[in-house]
């Protein structure tokens, strides 16, 4: 009905398709194209007759029906590609347009940003209509950022539109402990129109170029894909090749170059763990985080150390009063979706004078006041919930409002409209310099920093096995980098922005974020 009265413009006095049917045969021959008798099309053109829109005699008999061929498909090729279906069930001329490549061409450069010349295409019979409707918008679900179940290890899969191809890109972290440098990336699959019956999907993995490869649509915000040569994977040297390879590209070095043993067997393990895959995964849909003026920094992706284990991929997101860090990537002790670090935006850390700067004893006295004090709000909290008969807010969940909130000196923070405490932006950068004892795996981390924050951070054995939180100092050093002292384990982390441009990537909405952080936590948990 909205299909039939769009078209018409004020209902079926305007050339809609029921008039014509009342007008005499002579009328009717006279017509430039004749009413389709699928039924789906019979509801289409009944609809204006419902919708009472009937306007008097003098009115204007002007349609699209009789507008010029090319101005029409100018009017077609300004709508969305997903509306064009239903013009082509309105009558044998909408349809006959419509296979005019040039209403295609400009729904495959608008939607999905493809600027080759598809008049390419026309050597290997292909339209730009069958582009459209067979791989851009078949495979339309598919794009953007994804999490590969790889046990713990995780991973993060970017699906772009390359050119006249859909690429799955596999981003990983730079070479350890090079936090501040670029991503790397390498191709999963691609899929491309070889002729005008249906895509192909190509598994790339290995190094014996292209080969057969399948993907299915699993459901909503989840796919698969699979390797049906997975012989092209093997190298001809064995396992000890393929090791040798994959060592090479994972870590730049080869195994004599890793002189700690625990080291060597976290590699092996994870080469073991990975390997048996063969490019056979299942990916589950990540968004990037909603992002609010007031937050302390701009959330995204962020690369960070993470001791033996290497470099990981963590996705920062602010929710109000905390900040929180979750795994992309992860390792057999803290798997891929958990929560590494959160961050207590009401508690600002006052580092210790210039002369104490180096004294993890001094650190640790402060954080731990903080965290004390926490602890003590979060029972008053508790309290005055018994006492008004109402239910405890859940663990981990900001104090109530007017609650006493403050910094190791006990003096409270202002809180701005997003709950993150107040910055002053003239307030030159502290002095920052790790205390003695507190190992790191990359030594040039920023010497100044603009505030600290009590956070918490997720430790736990081999296997995810007695997760606990432990206390924390959360570092802001500048936009895109900050830093984590993990107090009981003596280490840091430093974390760096990944900067590269994601499509297809934000959220909807918050709500569809925080489903999306509790699903992928729910795997690992």
């Amino acid at each position: 009905m909205a299909v039939c009265a769009r078209l018409c413009g004020v209902g079926p006095s305007r050339g809609c398709r029921r008039r014509q049917q009342r007008r005499g045969p002579a009328e009717a021959a006279a017509a430039d194209s004749e009413p389709d008798t699928d039924p789906e099309e019979e509801l289409i053109e009944a609809g204006p007759a419902l919708v009472g829109n009937e306007p008097g005699p003098s009115a204007s008999r002007c349609s699209l029906l009789e507008l010029p061929p090319e101005l029409l498909v100018e009017i077609f090729a300004s709508l969305p590609g997903t509306d064009l279906p239903s013009l082509a069930q309105v009558c044998t001329k909408f349809r006959r347009i419509l296979h005019t490549d040039t209403i295609w061409r400009r729904r495959c450069r608008e939607e999905y940003g493809v600027c080759e010349n598809l008049r390419k295409l026309e050597i290997t019979g292909v339209s730009c209509r069958d582009v459209y409707a067979k791989l851009l918008h078949r495979y339309r679900h598919i794009l953007g950022l994804w999490q590969p179940d790889i046990g713990p290890y995780g991973g993060l899969l970017n699906v772009v539109v390359d050119g006249l191809f859909i690429i799955g890109w596999m981003y990983l972290p730079p070479h350890d402990p090079h936090v501040d440098d670029p991503m790397r990336f390498k191709p999963l699959f691609r899929i491309h129109l070889m002729e005008r019956k249906s895509a192909t999907v190509e598994c790339m993995y290995g190094h014996k170029g292209p080969h057969h490869g399948h993907i299915q649509i699993v459901k909503k915000d989840e796919f698969s894909t699979k390797c049906n040569q997975t012989d092209h994977h093997r190298m001809s040297g064995g396992r000890q090749e393929e090791f040798r390879t994959w060592l090479r590209e994972e870590w730049g070095r080869t195994l004599e170059d890793i002189f700690h043993e625990h080291m060597q067997e976290l590699i092996l393990m994870k080469f073991i763990y990975t390997s048996q895959y063969d490019n056979c995964l299942t990916y589950r849909r990540i968004y990037l985080p909603p992002s609010h003026p007031d937050d302390l920094m701009r959330p995204g992706l962020f690369k960070g150390t993470y001791g033996s284990h290497g470099l990981e991929i963590v996705l920062l997101s602010f929710h109000g009063r905390r900040a929180r860090g979750t795994k992309i990537t992860g390792d057999p002790n803290i798997p891929a979706g958990q929560q590494t670090v959160e961050v207590d935006l009401q508690h600002r850390i006052q580092l210790p004078e210039a002369e104490n700067l180096c004294s993890f004893n001094e650190l640790s006295r402060v954080v731990l006041e903080v965290r004390e004090q926490v602890r003590q709000e979060q029972q008053r909290q508790e309290g005055v919930h018994e006492d008004d008969q109402g239910p405890a807010p859940p663990a981990g969940e900001p104090p109530a409002k007017g609650a006493a909130t403050g910094s190791a000196e006990g003096c409270q923070e202002p809180v701005g409209d997003g709950g993150v405490a107040a910055q002053q932006p003239s307030q030159p950068g502290q002095p920052f310099v790790l205390p003695l004892g507190v190992s790191s795996r990359n030594e040039d981390y920023p010497r100044t920093c603009r505030m600290c924050f009590y956070g918490t951070g997720l430790i736990a054995g081999h296997g995810f096995t007695s997760p606990e939180r432990t206390p924390g100092v959360f570092v802001l050093f500048d936009e895109d980098r900050f830093g984590f002292i993990w107090l009981e384990l003596k280490s840091f982390s430093l974390y760096s922005r990944v900067k590269a441009t994601f499509q297809n990537a934000d959220a909807p909405s918050l709500q569809a974020f925080d489903d999306m952080l509790k699903n992928i936590q729910s795997l690992t948990s």
